[in-house]
């Protein structure tokens, strides 16, 4: 018997005939593309390599678009940043063995910012599999294992009709709180065999919610309701749920100030009465988060840049927000609530009691006095006024993407608002590739990436592929002659410096070689250059000789 709720389930006679007639000349990869493009995915980035050649002969059948990199470990940074403006699960198409491999920095990057990346990579043929030495090329004993300690989860495919569910099942995984980095293997004799099966339609990968306990956050809104000086820190998770406006929600009701991590700006507004903005690195920041007698961290692990380099002690209650179940106490004990950012703020929102603060907007002014007193101190003008012209320049609705250079360590406390960077993993190489992944998900408004010279090294291939696909990337980099903070920290620790002086190209004929425009800028024309190469369509390379200084931290007492 054939129940009503089942009636959906039955295939139309449409597609009864689709699947008893299969189009000829499809392979298994026309079954990772097809399910790719089941799930809702447009856009693919990767490199193509020996055993991966059947995935990339069937993106020539589809409707897919693939951006190519020149680089793995580029291209997976450009998956990340496509996943995290978006949203949405960035697919990976990588070969065996050490295309494979190279992606591992970005997948860590991936991990470490929650960003949903699908890395699918091919494998030897099934009869090589299970650590036999038979002398593959490419050949690794345990190629998961490799990346079984990076990514949320792994999933092996050995035969055809296993293919749909495995992405699926990534996908899944890679979209439940918290995002992340998934990996899928299929051999490469399972790629390239021609297939029968019928064409993968529309699939349902729905993530799972992650709801938090109702008794947990009724204790939470209980403790928050009746707090005398509640403080926020919004973390990347805010970001990646989406949760900003139920965030500024629960503030507004609570008269509580919020700072943002590194990971989390643009979770709350930089100009807000209850801003602290971002100054985690600023013991004027640490004082006043630990003279909280109730402290809401959501979406952090208040790991060591959201701790000032651990030496943040929290004297009043905790509570704890996280998707990640393994942050949950890590660090400081808490009243720890697994659970989606957003979800949990939806909670607290129903249920915490309105309370009245005048002085929380004057203990945030006289937070953020201090903090520009202490700068004002240091000799520190013209890297304030190198970040400023950046950010004047900038479109407001364009995003940008940093690599770990100088600027961006000052970016992290001190940009106005949003920005992406490597400060989970901390890799080098990232901001380049990642503004390509971006411009390739919106490519209507330009995008910036700010290398120093040393990082930039890593991603000069990608101009190639800049011009390829004629990305609005405006790439600047603040060329010091060497790893610049690195510079900082040897000389600081030991008296000098060792092996961070570098040798390096004439980066405006570089870009000019590949046919990308180049322009070399001072600090006094810094903000009208980059603003007229934001105006202008197409790749650009803009190069600022300059040697910035970090501020004096506060964490080494």
């Amino acid at each position: 018997m054939t129940h009503d709720h089942d009636l959906d389930l039955l295939p139309t006679e449409a597609q009864t005939a689709a699947a008893l007639n299969p189009p000829p000349g499809r392979n298994g990869g026309d079954l990772v593309v097809e399910t790719l493009h089941g799930l809702g995915a447009s856009t693919v980035f990767g490199l193509p390599g020996q055993h991966a050649l059947g995935m990339f002969d069937a993106l020539r059948r589809s409707d897919l678009r693939y951006v190519g990199l020149r680089v793995e470990n580029n291209a997976g940074f450009a998956a990340d940043a496509y996943g995290r403006v978006t949203g949405e699960v960035a697919p990976l198409l990588l070969s065996t063995g050490p295309g494979a491999l190279m992606s591992l920095a970005a997948l860590q990057e991936a991990a470490a910012a929650s960003a949903p990346v699908l890395a699918i990579g091919s494998q030897i043929p099934v009869a090589g599999l299970g650590g036999g030495r038979h002398g593959y090329l490419h050949e690794l004993r345990d190629q998961q294992a490799s990346f079984r300690d990076v990514v949320k989860s792994v999933h092996t495919v050995r035969t055809q009709s296993q293919i749909p569910s495995a992405i699926a099942a990534a996908w899944q995984s890679a979209l439940t709180a918290p995002h992340g980095p998934v990996w899928v293997e299929i051999p490469q004799d399972v790629l390239l065999a021609r297939t029968t099966l019928p064409v993968v339609t529309a699939m349902d990968a729905t993530p799972r919610d992650l709801v938090p306990r109702p008794e947990l956050t009724a204790v939470a809104a209980d403790l928050l309701s009746r707090a005398s000086r509640p403080v926020i820190i919004a973390g990347g998770g805010v970001v990646r749920s989406d949760a900003g406006g139920k965030l500024v929600a629960l503030a507004e009701r609570l008269d509580a100030p919020v700072v943002t991590t590194f990971g989390g700006k643009g979770a709350f507004p930089w100009e807000h009465p209850l801003s602290l903005q971002s100054w985690m690195e600023d013991r004027h920041t640490t004082d006043l988060l630990e003279d909280a007698d109730v402290l809401l961290v959501v979406g952090s692990g208040l790991g060591e840049l959201s701790s000032n380099y651990h030496t943040f002690a929290p004297r009043g209650r905790v509570i704890q927000i996280e998707a990640d179940a393994g942050k949950l106490e890590s660090n400081h004990p808490a009243l720890g609530i697994h659970a989606d950012a957003r979800l949990a703020l939806s909670a607290l929102l129903d249920t915490v009691a309105e309370r009245h603060d005048p002085s929380a907007p004057e203990r945030v002014a006289a937070l953020l006095a201090a903090v520009r007193e202490r700068l004002d101190g240091q000799d520190l003008a013209f890297e304030r006024e190198i970040l400023g012209a950046v950010r004047a320049a900038l479109p407001a609705s364009s995003p940008s993407f940093w690599d770990m250079t100088i600027l961006a360590y000052w970016a992290w406390s001190a940009w106005p608002g949003a920005l992406h960077s490597a400060q989970g993993a901390g890799g080098l190489g990232y901001g380049f590739p990642a503004a390509l992944g971006a411009a390739a998900a919106d490519p209507s408004k330009p995008v910036l990436a700010v290398s120093g010279d040393g990082g930039a090294m890593y991603s000069i291939a990608e101009l190639a592929t800049a011009k390829q696909y004629n990305l609005p990337v405006t790439w600047l980099i603040v060329d010091d002659g060497g790893y610049g903070i690195l510079r900082e920290y040897m000389t600081d620790a030991f008296g000098e410096a060792t092996a961070t002086e570098l040798s390096r190209p004439d980066f405006v004929a570089l870009a000019e070689s590949f046919g990308v425009r180049g322009v070399l800028t001072s600090p006094e024309s810094l903000r009208d250059d980059l603003a007229k190469e934001f105006a202008t369509p197409g790749p650009s390379v803009v190069v600022l000789p300059a040697l910035l200084k970090m501020f004096a931290p506060t964490h080494l007492g």
